[in-house]
């Protein structure tokens, strides 16, 4: 049995759902309207971890709240990915090279460098994705 990649998975309910499924980078003349509803759908599902705190503060057992929490993550996680998609974005990609991009932000001595706050901070050898993403885009990436 052949196992189906998440990419393949999301691709199959896009088409289930009748929502646009690139296979190339796209930028669809609607996609202010788009984004926008994207937008509200996600901040909606964000504001489900409200319920995930009330359920805690309420005593709520350790394994139903990380069941909560692996919900809520899932799910935006597929309407990340299902977005993409909508676009021709190969999100998986694009997620390695903002990866490497966060692993080049340690410091010389190969250490994370931390504010006073905890926030790390760029090394010196930090770079910025952008460059290598749209590389990816154009099909020009190594990825």
């Amino acid at each position: 049995m052949t196992t189906k990649t998440f990419a393949d998975r999301i691709h199959n309910m896009n088409r289930m759902y009748a929502l646009p499924c690139h296979t190339l980078p796209t930028l669809p003349e609607n996609s202010v309207e788009r984004l926008s509803k994207f937008k509200k759908t996600l901040l909606d599902e964000i504001h489900e971890v409200n319920e995930i705190i009330i359920n805690i503060e309420d005593g709520v057992q350790n394994i139903d709240a990380l069941t909560l929490i692996a919900d809520w993550l899932g799910d935006i996680t597929v309407y990340a990915r299902s977005e993409a998609m909508k676009y021709g974005i190969p999100l998986e990609h694009v997620i390695n090279i903002i990866m490497d991009s966060n692993e080049s932000k340690l410091g010389e001595d190969g250490r994370p460098i931390y504010d006073e706050n905890g926030k790390f901070l760029k090394g010196p050898r930090y770079w910025k994705p952008e460059g290598k993403i749209k590389q990816l885009l154009l099909g020009d990436g190594e990825d």
